[in-house]
């Protein structure tokens, strides 16, 4: 396996990761990165194989569960319930409850809201140069899915903050400082999550976290602890990636100056889909490997962890037609921005609905758009996403 070297924090790295994946799949199925301390894969075939290849999984195999650090308990007391992270018959049984909850009529029924948030917010732009996802591609996202679990919008700032400092903890790397940051986050979030949780028990309404609180498989329901995680899990995810994405997907509209019937009714799923294939918002998945193995060619440890380059994968020659140009009418065929495999993205259906609904009203509404600075990725690679998105109207 070849060893290559990239600082994951460079700038000119973090402005543009796809020059070293290029290098990374040059160097053959699998490349050591030194960084990272880690074994990655950046092509499709491999990607999509790692996604769903039960060798593999989000939880660590019995004897190699790594220490939590005292300082970071309160945290891991949240993520240690989390769906994304567990395997097996507790994996099963969380994502159902949560899929009977989350359906795709409940998900449909959100059109007009997202349609009307994104007007809303679109009548409250200033005049003049503005930070497009300050004033639009953050505040959609956290709107929507307070409403779908229930929990108040005027929250919307403390959420946001909370969830920031938690996600930040994944990138790799990070500092004392950020860990510090996430385990306070993660204690005041679950503090606030159990109130709201006990109240919706005993004052029960037509969201999702009472739908939660009701589901029930083989007679087993959520426990209080499952909740907090899972809507927890649900208010980062439903609006972290979502983010980005949206910030990625105007900028790229706009710098390649994509013709407006690519935002029609006709086409603009394919255009979503190239967005979230051209510059997805993640870009490092991890596994653990379950029992001694070999995969493409490499002999592997019970124990050992792979990373699955979902960012690389979508750039590769192999699977796509000029992977780095940005092209609106190629034909739709999966792409790994949402993962795959028995962990792929349950607010997949949600977040493709947001981008659909966003980007039609906003080029609609705007029709002169444009960038006022050239954007600028903020320095979290593993969390793809803009520092700022300055334009005009």
């Amino acid at each position: 396996m070849t060893s290559l070297s990239q600082d994951p924090k460079a700038p000119d790295f973090v402005q543009n990761p796809y020059a070293f994946y290029d290098r990374l799949r040059s160097a053959g199925p699998l490349a050591y990165w030194q960084e990272l301390d880690l074994p990655v894969i950046a092509s499709y075939d491999g990607v999509s194989m790692g996604l769903k290849d039960r060798r593999f999984g989000r939880e660590a195999p019995e004897g190699f569960k790594p220490v939590v650090k005292d300082h970071l308990r309160p945290f891991y007391d949240v993520d240690d319930h989390s769906m994304l992270e567990l395997e097996g018959d507790r994996h099963r049984r969380l994502r159902s409850l949560v899929l009977r909850a989350f359906t795709s009529r409940r998900i449909k029924e959100l059109t007009p809201e997202i349609t009307a948030i994104s007007n809303d917010l679109i009548d409250g732009f200033p005049s003049g140069d503005f930070d497009l996802l300050k004033q639009f591609a953050t505040p959609l996202p956290i709107r929507i899915i307070s409403r779908l679990l229930g929990v108040p919008e005027d929250m919307s700032d403390q959420l946001l903050a909370w969830s920031n400092a938690m996600v930040a903890l994944y990138t790799p790397m990070c500092s004392r400082e950020t860990e510090d940051a996430a385990a306070l986050a993660a204690t005041e979030f679950s503090d606030f999550m159990r109130s709201y949780i006990d109240q919706r028990r005993s004052l029960p309404a037509d969201d999702l976290i009472t739908h939660l609180i009701a589901a029930e498989q083989d007679g087993e329901k959520l426990s209080t602890q499952e909740l907090i995680t899972t809507c927890i899990l649900l208010l980062n995810a439903g609006h972290e990636a979502t983010v980005h994405a949206l910030g990625l997907g105007v900028k790229t509209l706009l710098e390649h100056q994509t013709p407006k019937e690519m935002l029609g009714n006709d086409a603009i799923d394919g255009t979503v889909e190239e967005l979230l294939r051209f510059d997805p918002p993640l870009h490092l998945f991890q596994r653990w490997v379950n029992d001694d193995t070999t995969f493409l060619g490499q002999d592997f440890k019970k124990g050992d962890k792979i990373g699955l380059l979902l960012g690389a994968a979508n750039r590769d020659d192999d699977a796509w037609d000029d992977p780095h140009v940005f092209d609106p009418t190629r034909k739709v065929k999966q792409n790994t921005a949402f993962g795959g495999g028995i962990h792929f993205c349950v607010g997949a259906p949600l977040a493709r609905l947001e981008m659909r609904i966003a980007l039609q009203v906003l080029f609609e509404r705007c029709p002169d758009l444009r960038l006022a600075q050239p954007p600028r990725f903020a320095n979290t690679w593993h969390f793809h996403g803009l520092e700022t998105l300055m334009v005009r109207t």
